[in-house]
């Protein structure tokens, strides 16, 4: 792909709108929906067909992808002569825009009490890709000299990745109820904390970005 400042510049952008947007969208639809608390249920329940802002939460998760797939391809653009390493963080970013984003409003999480529903296989399996692809983001950004060479990435980088395993190691005790209580029943906060921990690192991604293509930085010092 030619690289494009406007491009990188419009990807970054999105990026912004993405994540703060998804926060903002996901607070006030839990706003608008009785009985449903931000610390103990998950996002997923937001566009779920018995929620009443189902289609709203849907619409935006749909938006939001698209965002953070543009988003993804600015990221290999700006970082182009980072190669292999740029194409990989590309494609993780992209993937999670198509597994949390597209995946969960095509495929929204509508348990039934009948027996096992395939929208709710999906929609995990999906978003299971998604999250997994995003956690390994920092490891794959270290590998470009830019965020290796600076020690204030690097460290955000590996603070970044331990966060997020801790905030996902929580979020997924969901699953074993009579492990611990506390942590099983707050799994809204969880991934709450866990879509906070990977959006601020986006964000950061987007920054510098774009302060490399307003010339604070030369692209050309970006190699591997």
């Amino acid at each position: 792909m030619k690289k494009s400042s406007t491009f990188i510049s419009l990807s970054a952008a999105f990026c912004f709108i993405a994540c703060i947007g998804d926060f903002t969208a996901t607070f006030l639809g839990g706003y608008y929906y009785p009985g449903y608390n931000q610390l103990k249920d998950t996002m997923s329940k937001l566009g779920a067909d018995l929620s009443p802002v189902s289609a709203e939460i849907s619409l935006w998760w749909v938006v939001m992808g698209v965002l953070i797939v543009i988003f993804g391809l600015g990221l290999r653009n700006a970082f182009d002569t980072s190669g292999k390493y740029a194409k990989t963080a590309s494609w993780f970013v992209i993937l999670y825009g198509l597994g949390e984003g597209l995946g969960s409003a095509v495929f929204p999480a509508n348990h039934s009490v009948s027996g096992i529903n395939p929208s709710v296989i999906i929609h995990d399996i999906l978003g299971g890709i998604g999250v997994f692809t995003i956690i390994l983001l920092p490891l794959v950004m270290l590998k470009i000299q830019y965020f290796r060479e600076r020690k204030i990435l690097s460290a955000l980088s590996k603070v970044i990745f331990i966060a997020g395993i801790v905030f996902l190691s929580l979020f997924l005790f969901r699953y074993f109820p009579d492990a611990n209580y506390f942590i099983s029943t707050y799994k809204g906060l969880w991934q709450r904390l866990f879509m906070l921990d990977i959006y601020i690192y986006l964000i950061v991604i987007a920054i510098i970005m774009l302060k490399i293509e307003f010339g604070k930085n030369s692209p050309k010092q970006i190699v591997t």
